[in-house]
Order: structure tokens, then sequence, then C-alpha cells
């Protein structure tokens, strides 16, 4: 035995003399008037934790329980001034708890000691009604608490660090009834009811509602606007809990907020809420040159793409700020969980929806297009546009804001579009077996579908090295001129077949169509018999028209410098010869179609040809139908001919000025109704300059 153990023994006993308890081999309980008297000043460096026991039964009157297994550690205590009975028990108490021992009553004559991790499941003493009159100290015991405002759910597990990490449990959660039951020391747990009592106050304590009667605009759009002046980062500098609210029956404001916000929106909604203009304005907008109804389509396309893009980027914005908010509060419960004991299954389920909020947070953060600042919106969503086409004008209703930008697009679009004359020849040129094309038959000089050259002189044109050039001495000519078809070599071959002029605007087509429209029996009607298999007068027929000739479509695309680019479609259509159909004869058609696309400068020949057909013809003498000497003297002769039409086109940018009609005007010079037209035009055309 150690030489100091009966020294500890006999101080103890002394020590319990003077207090007046001697020794006794059962602890018997406390009279009414010990709990009055006092102990100290004491102090003890280094007592075993048996005779920690021993005086907590002399100081309670209680009989200890204890297990065969307690903590095996040195206790220092000390009382440096004199406190009572129940004093001195509930710092003892304490100093068992912070040394890993829990102290739990068992009924009035019984403590039950145990290692403090597992006193929680050994039914503490559970407080009924506030703790908070209860003297603080490390006895543990047990209390519910039921919320009244804040959701049990999500206040509990905020509080859960504040927990004595050794002494309690994870609050035990009554959903049902917004409860929950909380293990810990007594001074913790006054700890969290001063808390509870502070927090679960109502959501609006603080705030007021105040009504606006809006006098001059409606109570919906002031809203949006105090909505668009208050947002970013003017939101933060408000109370989290101030709202505003349009009630349009009552054009109404109303307005919840802490009081000391009302001076700053009765002066806010005081400089909105004034006497100005209608919010919305119609307005008839007259076109001068383009089509009301392709303008209407392209600004309501415009608007509604606009609106659609604004409201996709809010949305994506508001899906970031959800991520963002969802992830940053699971970090929160993540914090608060570490300082909680280890549950496997809850960690790892919060640990996967952190995970997965915070890749979302990612990958929306990563795509410039899905969150960041809201997209402009330009347009209001009441704007609206109508097309009239009697007067050939845009109807627009919306905001002045609106109106303003819609007269900037449409002065923008509507605008005189640049107009081509183009000249046109069409000639058909037979061909001979040295000629494989009607260019070459013509000695034309043709790079990249343009005319360039011929292969000798011309009159108004003269020729070097091959290239076009104007004479200047001769002036300009019409196409048919300048080409001169006529004096070329082959001047037997040509068949000037059409020589037009045609006029457009930029981006629409034109059309030239020479030849005859046909009627074509496309079907019958019975409304009789039929007489030697012919179609007869029981029948009545259903004839088309069609047209057989030539057909071409020119789409010009004028550019800034002079130069066009033609969409050339070429058509013809021949009469090849005939078939009875039920008696009826009907034409056979050929068709030959090409369609070229060509870039050239204003006043530049395009030649275009290889719509080429093949015929056949038969002739005879006389004498050739007579018998005999038919055969010895008539003359019978097959011939295959070739022919090629070849188009030539010359393109001339219109200036919209007197110099547009100069050719014309030097051509009617030469005709003998020239003075007729002068005088018909005058005052027609605009002075010269």
């Amino acid at each position: 035995m150690s030489p100091f153990r009966p020294r500890l023994i006999v101080c103890l006993s002394l020590l319990l003399a003077a207090t007046g308890h001697a020794q006794q081999p059962s602890p018997a309980p406390a009279p009414a008037h010990a709990t009055e008297a006092t102990i100290g000043p004491i102090k003890f460096g280094d007592i075993t934790v048996d005779a920690a026991l021993e005086m907590l039964e002399r100081w309670s009157g209680r009989s200890v329980l204890r297990p065969a297994g307690l903590p095996a550690t040195s206790l220092s205590f000390s009382l440096n001034q004199k406190v009572t009975r129940e004093e001195a028990r509930q710092a003892l108490e304490t100093l068992l708890t912070l040394n890993g021992i829990g102290v739990t009553p068992l009924g009035d004559k019984f403590l039950k000691v145990t290692p403090l991790n597992t006193a929680r499941t050994e039914a503490p003493e559970l407080i009924e009604g506030s703790a908070l009159a209860l003297p603080a100290s490390g006895h543990l015991a047990q209390k519910v608490f039921t919320l009244k405002f804040l959701r049990v759910g999500e206040f509990m597990p905020q509080i859960a660090g504040l927990l004595n990490p050794g002494a309690a449990s994870p609050p035990l959660l009554f959903e049902k009834g917004n409860a929950a039951l909380i293990t810990d020391t007594v001074s913790n747990l006054q700890r969290i009811e001063t808390l509870v009592n502070q927090l679960d106050q109502p959501a609006l304590t603080g705030l007021a509602p105040k009504f606006y009667k809006i006098q001059n605009t409606t109570a919906s759009e002031l809203v949006t606007k105090l909505q668009s002046i208050l947002s970013g980062a003017s939101a933060t500098q408000l109370g989290t809990g101030t709202s505003f609210q349009a009630d349009d029956r009552t054009n109404q404001i109303i307005l919840l907020s802490d009081p000391r916000q009302f001076p700053f929106f009765d002066e806010l909604i005081a400089k909105l809420d004034t006497v100005g203009e209608s919010s919305t304005r119609q307005e008839v907008i007259p076109l001068k040159h383009a089509t009301a109804t392709d303008i209407a389509t392209v600004l309501s396309t415009l608007v509604s793409g606009q609106n659609t893009a604004a409201r996709a980027a809010n949305q994506a914005n508001q899906n970031q700020t959800n991520a963002r908010n969802a992830a940053n509060a699971l970090t929160n419960l993540a914090r608060t969980n570490a300082n909680q004991p280890a549950n496997p299954a809850v960690n790892a389920t919060q640990a996967a929806a952190l995970a997965a909020a915070q890749a979302r947070l990612n990958q929306l953060a990563g795509n410039p297009g899905a969150g960041g600042e809201s997209a402009p919106q330009q347009f209001s969503t009441i704007l609206t546009i109508v097309a009239d086409e009697r007067s050939n004008a845009l109807v627009v209703s919306g905001t002045v804001d609106d109106l303003r930008l819609i007269k900037d697009i449409i002065a923008q679009l509507d605008v005189l579009l640049a107009q081509v004359r183009i000249e046109v020849v069409i000639a058909e040129i037979t061909l001979t077996d040295d000629a494989s094309t009607g260019i070459e038959a013509l000695g034309l000089t043709v790079q990249a579908n343009k005319l360039v050259g011929f292969s000798g002189s011309t009159p108004g044109l003269g020729v070097t090295g091959g290239t076009l050039t104007r004479n200047a001495a001769t002036g300009a000519r019409d196409l048919a001129a300048t080409l001169a078809i006529s004096t070329t070599p082959r001047k037997s071959n040509v068949n000037i077949l059409s020589v037009p002029n045609i006029v457009t605007t930029h981006n629409k087509e034109a059309t030239l169509f020479v030849g005859e429209s046909r009627p074509v029996i496309t079907s019958y009607q019975n409304t009789g018999t039929t007489t030697g298999g012919n179609v007869g007068s029981g029948y009545t027929s259903n004839v088309t028209y069609k047209d057989i000739g030539i057909n071409l479509t020119v789409k010009p695309l004028i550019g800034n410098d002079g130069s066009v680019q033609l969409d050339i479609k070429q058509e013809v259509n021949d009469i090849l010869g005939e078939i009875i159909i039920d008696g009826n004869s009907q034409p056979v058609i050929g068709s030959r179609t090409t369609q070229s696309f060509v870039s050239v400068g204003s006043g530049e020949i395009v030649a275009l040809g290889g719509l080429q057909r093949k015929s056949q013809s038969k002739s005879t003498s006389r004498l050739a139908g007579i018998p005999l000497i038919g055969d010895l003297l008539g003359k019978r002769s097959r011939e295959n001919t070739r022919t090629d039409l070849v188009f030539f086109l010359r393109p001339y940018v219109l200036t919209n000025t007197p110099a547009d009609n100069a050719e014309a005007m030097e051509r009617l010079k030469t005709s003998p109704q020239h003075d007729d037209v002068q005088s018909a035009l005058k005052g027609v055309l605009p002075a010269k300059p």
C-alpha cells in the first residue's frame, strides 16, 4: 500500500468529521437543514474518482451506483470560499463531467455514475419548463424544445455545433410536433434556451405594412419600375423581409418593410407617381419604298427573338443563383456537421448533394451565356406591330422607347433600292459543221460569260488587242447596234428574235416571254357516247394554255460599287411535232433550260449560249412525183440543221438622274415620231442641268 494512502484517508475522515458527517456503513439521506450547512474552503490537489464519488454521496445524501470500470484519472478539486452543500455538489458533478464521468439521478435515493459518452442513454433528468431558473452546472439533463415559428429541421442542425461533443447527442427531432429533444449539461441547455427565445420569433418581427395609393399610373407598372431600380447592389441595402406588391384592383402598392425605411419609399414613389405622358402610344408610320407586310415581318421577328433571348438569359441567371445558394447552404451544413459525431449514411448523402450542387454551379459558371447579368431587353412586352396593306403603313403600339427604336430601324429599312435596266438581245444562229456554238459562229470572244471582243471590227466599237471598247465618237448605242450582228461575216445565219429592255430593282425578279400560248387538252368529261372510237359530241374537253416560246427570268443583286450579280434562268419550249390522242392532235413540246449566276460591272455585256436544237428538212423537184421520169430526172434532198439560241444581256445600274435616259433620248432623235414624243414628254422629264 502506498504510504500516502492512509494519510489521504485520515484527511478525508477529518474533513467529513469537520462537516458533521462521520463515516458510516451506509449513506443516509441528509436532513433538510443539512443543505444549508456550508463547506469550505477546501483544496485537494490529487484525489481519485472513488474519493470524489464518496464526497458526492455525502453532499447529495444519495447512494452512488457505479459500473465496474470508470475512467482512471486524478482530480483536482478546490473551494476557495464557503458554499452550501448543494453548490458543492454541483461543482463536483461539473468536475466529473469535465473528466468524462456522467452523473444521472435514479429516483430520490440513488445517483447513477457512468462514462460520459453513455450517460445520455441512461435516462438523464428531464427538465420541464424553463432551465434558466436552475443553477448553471455540468449536471446532465434533457429538455424538449418546441418551436413556434422556426422550423425544427432547419434550426436545430445550425445549433448542433454548440452542444458538448462528449456529453451530448445530436438533437432528436420530432418533425410533426416541430420539437427537438436535446441531452446536454444544464449550462448548455440554458444557453440553447436563451437562443431559442431570441430567434424563435415571427418572421415579420420589426416589419410593418404601408399602403400607397397610386394616382397617375398603374400600380403594376410602378412596381416593375421599383424592382428595376432596387435590383443588383441596391437590393443588398434593403432588409431581407422588405417586399412590395401591386394590387391592381385598388391600384395600390403594398409595402412590407421596417418603418425606418418608410421615408425612403415615400420619396421614391412620390417622384415616380407623377403626371406624365401615357405609358403607351400608337402611331401610324407610312412607308415610302418598302412593302408594309415585309417590314412588319422583319420587325416582329426581331422583337420576338430579342425578348426570347432576354427571358432565356434571365432564367439562366436565376438558375445559377439558385445553384449557388444551394451550394452555400450545403457547405454551411457540412461545416456544422463537422462538429457532430460521425454518421456515415447522413454524411455520404450530404456529400453527394454538395458535389451535385457544386458541379451544377461550375457548369453554369463555365457557360457565359447561362448566367451573369441579364441580357438587355430593348423592347417592351406590350409592343405590337401591324401592317396596313391599303395605305402601305405600319401601325405601331408601345412605349415611347419602343416607338423611337422602331422608327430608327424603319428609317434604315425603308430606303429606295438600287435599280437596273437590262438590255436583252435574243438571237438564233444557224450552225454549220465548222462551228460548235452560236458564239463561235458569230466570231465573238467570251471570257467568264462576258463579251470582251470580236474577231473583226463593227460600227461604234473598236477592237484593240481583242478588247471590246466603246467608240467615243459615235456615243451610246443600244445593245443590238453595239453587237452589230447583222454585219458579222455570218449575217445570213443570224435571226434576231427579240430585243427587249427590262427594268427591275435589287433582289426582285424580272421576267421576259417571247412566244405564244397554245391550247392543250388536259382531260375529258363524258356527257354522251363515242362514235368510231373518237371523241365525239358527247364529250366536253378541258383545255389549258401552254406557253410555247422563250422564258427569261433575271434577278439582279446590285452592289455599292456598281457591280451586278445576275441570277439568270433560261427556258425554251419548241413544238417538235404532233401526236393524235383520242382522235385529237396534241403538240409534242421540247424543252431546253439553263440557269446561270454571273457577276458583271454596269455596262458590261453577258453572252450565254448552248441552247441548241437539231432539225431535219426534205426537198424534192417537181418531176420527183412522176413515175419513172421522176426516178430518172427528179431531185430529192435531206438536210440536217442545228440552231443555237444566244442571249446577250447588258445591265446598267440606274442613278436616278437624267443620265439614265440619255441613251434613250439620243435614239429618239432619229425616230420619225421625235417631235410628237418630245411634246408629250414636255414637263415630265427633268430639265437638263
